[in-house]
This record gives C-alpha cells, sequence and structure tokens, in this order.
C-alpha cells in the first residue's frame, strides 16, 4: 500500500493563523513576557547604531528592548494592531521603531539589510519553517546574528499546547511550531547558513493569582486558547477547562497559595556564515 501524503493548504493555514493572532487581546499577555526579549538582546549583545529587525514582533518585546540598547530597530508582523501596540509602547518611551506590516515566510526587505535578526515567540508559529528560517538568514548580513526565544515541547507552555491541540488538532501536515525548540530542528532549519548555533535552556516564570486566574487570562486574551474553546462544546469546553487547570496546578511551584509557574524556552544565537 502506498503511503498517504498530505499536502498542506499555506494560505489557508495563514487565513486560520492570523485570524487566531488577531483574536483577544495579545498584547494583555506579551506585555509579561518582557524579561524574555531583554534577556535576549543580552545575549545576542546589541550594539548602539545597529540594524535590527524583530520578526513576528507581537506587540514588540524585543524590538523595544533592542531599541532601549540603541539599536535602530525594525519591528515586522502581519497582524496590524499588533503593531499598532509595539507604536504605542514605544511613543510612550520616546523610542523610535519602524513599523513594517510583513509576512515573516515573505520579508520585504533586502539580501544582507540588518545587523540582527531577531524574535521571541513569534517565527516559531510559521506553517512553513524551513521557509521562514531561509528569510531570518537571508535578510541577515554576513557575520551578522540572529537570536530567538522559542518555547520547548516539554515545558508548561509546550504542554499547554499539546492539551489544546488534543481538542482541536492542527491541520494536517502542518509541523508543530514547538519543533523550534528542539536543538537538534535548529541546526537543521538554521545550521548551513550559521558558523556559529548556541541553544541554552531557560525558564519564563509565569506569575499569576491562581491557576482559575491563569486560565481566565488565557481564555479570554490568548488568541490559541481563545479560539480553541470556541471551537468546541459546552462538554468538551469543560474537558479542556479542567485538564488545563490541572496543568497549571501540577507546575506550581509556589509557597504563598499563588501561582508561579517556570516554562522552559530555549535562548538561540547564530552568528550568520560570512
Amino acid at each position: 500500500m502506498l503511503p498517504i501524503t498530505t499536502t498542506l493548504d499555506v494560505e489557508a493555514v495563514k487565513s486560520r493563523q492570523h485570524g487566531t493572532w488577531s483574536a483577544g487581546n495579545y498584547a494583555a499577555i506579551g506585555t509579561t513576557l518582557q524579561l524574555t526579549g531583554e534577556l535576549l538582546c543580552e545575549a545576542v549583545e546589541v550594539v548602539a547604531g545597529e540594524l535590527v529587525l524583530d520578526v513576528a514582533a507581537g506587540n514588540g518585546n524585543v524590538a523595544l528592548a533592542a531599541a532601549r540598547r540603541g539599536g535602530v530597530v525594525t519591528a515586522s508582523d502581519y497582524v496590524d494592531h499588533l503593531l499598532d501596540r509595539t507604536g504605542a509602547r514605544a511613543a510612550a518611551e520616546g523610542l523610535t521603531i519602524d513599523l513594517r506590516p510583513a509576512d515573516a515566510e515573505n520579508l520585504p526587505f533586502a539580501d544582507g539589510a540588518f545587523d540582527l535578526v531577531l524574535s521571541t515567540f513569534g517565527v516559531m508559529f510559521t506553517p512553513q519553517q524551513e521557509v521562514a528560517a531561509a528569510e531570518l538568514l537571508r535578510v541577515c548580513r554576513p557575520g551578522g546574528r540572529i537570536g530567538l526565544a522559542n518555547w520547548t515541547p516539554t515545558g508548561f507552555v509546550g504542554q499547554m499546547f499539546s492539551i489544546v491541540g488534543h481538542h482541536v488538532p492542527p491541520p494536517p501536515g502542518l509541523r508543530s511550531p514547538l519543533e523550534w525548540g528542539k536543538p537538534a530542528r535548529l541546526r537543521e532549519l538554521l545550521g548551513g547558513g550559521v558558523s556559529l548555533l548556541t541553544v541554552t535552556p531557560r525558564a519564563f516564570v509565569f506569575r499569576y493569582r491562581s491557576a482559575r486566574d491563569w486560565l481566565e487570562a488565557f481564555r479570554t486574551q490568548y488568541g490559541p486558547v481563545l479560539k480553541a474553546f470556541g471551537a468546541l462544546d459546552p462538554a468538551d469546553r469543560e474537558q479542556l477547562e479542567a485538564e488545563l487547570l490541572a496543568l497549571a496546578e501540577t507546575h506550581n511551584t509556589s509557597t504563598t497559595g499563588a501561582l508561579r509557574i517556570p516554562s522552559e524556552y530555549v535562548e538561540v544565537v547564530g552568528v550568520r556564515r560570512s
């Protein structure tokens, strides 16, 4: 018997993803992750005056961190209102960031246009991983740096996506975004274009009043979770809620009665091959 092959409908997936990331209020969740952008800018050692691109910028955590260090920053995303939030945050701090609507798989920039190409929990969600990785490499100058922060499959967020995906399966043929959290996969995606690639495990700590407080924030503001609940019937919604609450309680390391959940991610730094 011949193997069954599945052709990914890329445009349909992108349309669905755009609707997902446009839903809710991602900025309310994304802003809590600001520390990861600061740490990534330290890891790649942003130098004042360098040209920096934030790919799939969301509400601009790493773009703002780079601008605070004197970088000449461009933030790109295909969700316009998220870029608006980046602009508002920059204006509040007196920072200048160029905002460019763009698909991470088709960046509207010249080859080698940037000294630094960065993304925090953004480019990992592109449907065509090899295409997105090639774009990161293409727009980074030889000798420049690429820096990423990506959730891992085994961390708290990775397990959250696994539970959600069990209830609302992803489109057939779509590779998991959590593969960007695996060192071996990162070497497949970027290794041929970099002379040096380091992958450092880190943990971001989610802090909420309780497991239910965390879940309410994510189910009303974080697009992937909001959309999952909206796609289910009442019984399945109740089951998903129970599983996510149990996950949060299991990972809670707080001794104060609040919620403190470390979630593993990888900090990736590559030097573009000359």
